[in-house]
């Protein structure tokens, strides 16, 4: 040991990986880590593997890119597990660690048949929670604010934001998109709505990064007052949601419970992999701030 010491030695994790079925690598793979929600949850995944004595590494994609060198460098390093966070369409990958028996997560993704567990948030709450919130401070017609690339919670949080309207007596008028579900796409949907001369009370926001550049839209190319004259909820509480310049009206999403289940199914499907995947739905909970305080008064 003193001279393992005196010699810097390490153990080569790659190397005993040559030996064993499994190396202590944890595949995370993932997109869009410029919306903080996505990095803060990316940091407690790799945090908490770290906690459990595995080594994360991160694979970066973009919706509709190749996937196919992310799978080969997987199983090039004999991953022990991989934890999917990203819009990447799971199917090849899924398909791929499941013939080489690598135990595979997929976080607020469309549930999968086979040994793949799964993770999402409540998107029925979601939406009743965004509808109840506009309803309450006394919006009758509404928008959504969204955007064009496919994402499954969103879609799923979009429909049930609809329902919710529906039962509340609101409007749910039109949906204006970006092209993507960040702050220029939320710059983009707020153009949209502008140039559209639709009249609205409330608007609900696919997520908070996008509900970003929207409001900041809204505020520089009109004299629309929020929220005395538009109310504008959003989803997942980023940290950004509670600067003062933002003040926004949330749902919010835990990363830690998240990333805590994750973690378990993952370890689960590691440690029993003949046992049937865990497929957990997280809790969502309504963050009031100033961009719903205002309580419009409607005739009876």
């Amino acid at each position: 040991m003193k001279a393992a010491r005196d010699l810097g030695y390490r153990v080569n994790m790659l190397a005993r990986g040559l030996t064993q079925k499994r190396t202590h690598l944890v595949g995370l793979v993932v997109s869009d880590i410029d919306n903080s929600f996505r990095s803060r949850l990316v940091d407690k995944l790799s945090r908490g593997l770290v906690a459990l004595d595995y080594h994360p590494f991160i694979l970066p994609t973009d919706p509709g890119q190749n996937v196919s060198h992310l799978i080969d460098m997987m199983l090039h390093y004999n991953v022990s597990g991989a934890i999917v966070t990203s819009d990447t369409p799971p199917v090849e990958i899924a398909e791929e660690c499941a013939a080489f028996g690598v135990p595979l997560v997929l976080v607020n993704k469309p549930r999968m048949s086979g040994n793949v567990a799964s993770i999402i948030v409540d998107c029925e709450k979601t939406g009743r929670l965004a509808a109840e919130a506009l309803h309450e401070t006394g919006c009758r017609r509404v928008a959504i604010a969204g955007q064009r690339r496919p994402s499954h919670t969103i879609s799923l949080r979009k429909e049930a934001f609809r329902r919710h309207c529906t039962r509340l007596g609101m409007e749910c008028v039109a949906a204006f998109s970006g092209a993507i579900q960040n702050y220029a796409g939320g710059v983009e949907a707020a153009a949209a709505f502008i140039d559209s001369g639709e009249t609205v009370d409330g608007v609900f926001c696919v997520n908070d990064y996008l509900a970003l550049g929207f409001l900041d839209e809204i505020r520089r190319a009109t004299s629309i007052a929020i929220p005395e004259a538009l109310s504008v909820v959003a989803c997942d509480d980023i940290d950004e949601a509670a600067w003062l310049s933002y003040d926004l009206t949330t749902i919010r999403q835990d990363t830690g419970l998240l990333a805590d289940a994750a973690l378990s199914a993952l370890i689960a499907r590691i440690d029993t992999p003949s046992e049937p995947p865990l497929h957990a739905e997280i809790d969502v909970t309504l963050v009031r701030r100033g961009s719903t305080a205002f309580i419009r008064s409607h005739p009876s």
